[in-house]
């Protein structure tokens, strides 16, 4: 069972939350070895605020992200993001030994993400979840995208997009998160940030 546990403390919009805190209190990022993570200016624009990064860092990020935190092993290397209003991002990558495992990490990935409405809503009865599937993007080995909307009883209503890239032996999942619905979200640019992800992985 993936990461779908979104209780009144655990919604889209309090792992949102939860990722701007994290990003401000870290101050700037830190080199790292190994594949290259987005730059801020590298996401969707906002159209009030910057973006601002957190430092790029081993293990898996705490809180876990909405629908395939649960996937994520424990050589995940992450970076968050956040803005001054509601709107945060965090990007996940794994270097896998080959490129054959790195392929059934992704395909893992995009298991949990085509199943995650149905699991968000399963988990929690007051929280019901819809998502869409926005296709496959022509960038190295491939990547897809992904937005799930939550809304729950108690008014939280969140969109998240999600994109499961894949460069050789190393899998990037790149999700964007904020307050709103479907139509919020900025597809388009989501897009465009994917493909500099996955780019930025070889």
């Amino acid at each position: 069972m993936m990461n779908a546990r979104v209780g009144r403390g655990t919604t889209a919009g309090a792992f949102v939350a939860a990722l701007a805190a994290v990003a401000a209190v870290s101050g700037p990022a830190s080199a790292a070895d190994g594949p290259r993570f987005l730059a801020p200016s590298e996401l969707p624009p906002h159209p009030s605020s910057d973006w601002y990064a957190g430092p790029v860092t081993a293990g898996q990020p705490d809180p876990l992200p909405l629908c395939v935190g649960d996937a994520l092993p424990s050589t995940s290397v992450h970076r968050a993001y956040r803005t001054d209003l509601d709107t945060g991002a965090l990007q996940v990558t794994v270097v896998e030994r080959d490129a054959q495992h790195a392929k059934t990490l992704a395909a893992l990935f995009r298991k949990h993400l085509d199943s995650c409405a149905r699991d968000v809503t399963a988990a929690d009865p007051e929280v019901s979840a819809e998502q869409k599937y926005y296709g496959k993007l022509n960038v190295e080995e491939g990547a897809h995208v992904y937005g799930v909307h939550t809304e729950a009883t108690w008014g939280a209503n969140d969109i998240n997009l999600f994109s499961v890239g894949r460069d050789g032996n190393v899998v990037t999942v790149v999700q964007w998160g904020q307050m709103g619905g479907f139509a919020d979200a900025p597809v388009a640019g989501f897009k465009k940030t994917t493909v500099t992800a996955v780019n930025k992985l070889g």
